[in-house]
């Protein structure tokens, strides 16, 4: 479907919130929050695979693509534009989904706001990344996603050269070329704006500095996974956003953290990206979803998986 998208009164303006799917009235609702240089039409595929079974609200967070204008001293503003998207629309108990950025804010908004959540998906983010050895933000980052973060201070032609930067990219590169090249084509420029020329990336550099550095120093973002009061789900990728042969966590690393009982792990044969894009992973973000969802009626939907397990 096309998006519908709608403007949400938050601190400093308006967020913009894009409705992704077609549902009906007792349908669940589902928060789907982007990674740190994304925008909301990341979430399209996993959007496409929920139709018809869940009603998915998309934002554009702030200081990326149409809620570029706003901007973010931290992941607080974000957990605070959640529960104003929330409030907007009078949901009951939505699930969040964060992919990145998205899972810290997810795990976040639900540690410090208990009511107003019914249960977090975390793809790929959520749970402390490992020490990168280094406290400069910019150094960290394009050691982490290289590509992403260069082209936050570069210039392009047009969306050609635009997505031909992404084509050169080691994991997005081969998406670009695969079965929903076309979603993340749209899901790119969605990024871009400004004249033929001098088109640039949407997504602020402050607002991703400034985000970053919560996601690797502050106390209550680190210890939101481990204070969650409702059902969760942890989907790791096996593979980096680089495409490296190791992912952003283990399932060592996971094992290790001594994550709460009801914070449920599986680790997907994937990249960090291609968790939103490849067919397996989209229908095991789906049904992780699925599987915690509450619908209006208060009748859980589908029974939780309750083993951890490696697809």
């Amino acid at each position: 479907m096309r998006p519908v998208t709608e403007r949400v009164a938050v601190a400093g303006g308006d967020l913009a919130v894009h409705h992704l799917t077609h549902a009906p009235a007792e349908a669940p609702t589902v928060v789907a929050l982007h990674s740190i240089s994304s925008n909301a039409l990341a979430w399209v595929p996993v959007a496409e695979a929920l139709d018809g079974r869940a009603r998915v609200l998309a934002p554009d967070m702030r200081g990326r693509a149409e809620s570029a204008s706003l901007r973010s001293t931290g992941l607080a503003d974000h957990v605070a534009d959640v529960h104003a998207v929330v409030a907007h629309y009078g949901l009951e108990r939505p699930v969040l989904v964060g992919h990145d950025m998205g899972a810290f804010v997810a795990a976040l908004a639900a540690a410090t706001h208990p009511q107003d959540v019914g249960a977090v998906v975390l793809v790929d983010g959520g749970l402390a990344f490992p020490s990168p050895g280094s406290f400069d933000v910019d150094e960290v980052l394009h050691s982490i996603i290289g590509p992403a973060m260069d082209r936050l201070s570069m210039a392009f032609e047009d969306e050609d050269a635009y997505l031909d930067h992404w084509r050169a990219h080691p994991a997005l590169g081969p998406h670009l070329a695969g079965p929903q090249g076309a979603a993340l084509a749209a899901y790119l420029l969605h990024d871009l704006a400004g004249p033929i020329g001098d088109m640039r990336s949407t997504s602020s550099l402050e607002c991703v500095r400034a985000d970053w550095a919560d996601l690797m120093s502050d106390p209550a973002t680190l210890s939101a996974v481990h204070t969650l009061q409702c059902p969760a789900r942890l989907l790791h990728a096996r593979r980096g956003p680089l495409a490296q042969a190791e992912g952003l966590y283990t399932t060592a690393r996971v094992a290790a953290a001594h994550l709460p009982a009801d914070v449920v792990a599986t680790e997907l044969a994937s990249d960090h990206y291609g968790l939103l894009l490849d067919d397996g992973s989209v229908a095991a973000v789906v049904a992780a979803v699925l599987g915690v969802a509450v619908p209006p009626s208060g009748r859980v939907i589908h029974t939780p998986v309750t083993s951890r397990h490696v697809m």
